[in-house]
């Protein structure tokens, strides 16, 4: 059970993870603190200012990725497909390590025991079994665990309306074939 929880908290933390993209995708950026209208503030980008739309990263690892607002590819959409009708907010894979990591942030129209049906039946479909619990705090949340090696944890926010989901996966590298 110790190994589950901790495998449990991975799960976790790359949801977490995938929120926080998803979230930081959505904020927009601080172009030097300046207020609105203030005299100091400049139009256009100078060299001493880059760009916002310009920006290095370091390229992913082999292997690695992950993207805002699509699937990335290679993503196992057989072991995590997108529930019908939801819109995809973030999405990550690593098959780098062992447990891989997927992950999927996404949102629809509809309530979250709606979300946390369609996924329980696709994970209890590929042999994953619902671990007891239904919720952390407030929050509608659900463990899965396969081979007693792989768990899927889904939570599920509402609001307005709109749920937003955030499922985070590790598994064997052969289930994200």
């Amino acid at each position: 059970m110790k190994e589950f929880r901790e495998r449990r908290r991975a799960a976790v933390a790359v949801a977490a993870a995938g929120t926080l993209l998803a979230l930081a995708a959505c904020t927009p950026a601080d172009q030097g603190g300046t207020a609105p209208g203030s005299a100091s503030a400049s139009a256009a980008p100078t060299a001493a200012q880059p760009s916002a739309t310009a920006s290095t990263s370091p390229p992913a690892a082999p292997g690695t990725s992950a993207t805002v607002g699509a699937m990335v590819p290679g993503f196992p959409a057989k072991l995590l497909p997108v529930m019908p009708g939801a819109k995809v907010v973030s999405s990550s894979f690593d098959k780098t390590i062992t447990p891989a990591t997927v992950a999927l942030v996404g949102s629809i129209s509809a309530p979250s025991s709606e979300v946390l049906a369609f996924y329980t039946t696709v994970l209890a479909a590929q042999g994953f079994q619902a671990v007891p619990g239904e919720s952390v705090g407030t929050v509608p949340s659900k463990d899965f665990l396969r081979n007693d090696s792989e768990t899927v944890n889904i939570s599920v926010i509402e609001a307005a309306g709109i749920s937003t989901f955030t499922i985070g996966a590790n598994v064997a590298p052969e289930s994200v074939k």
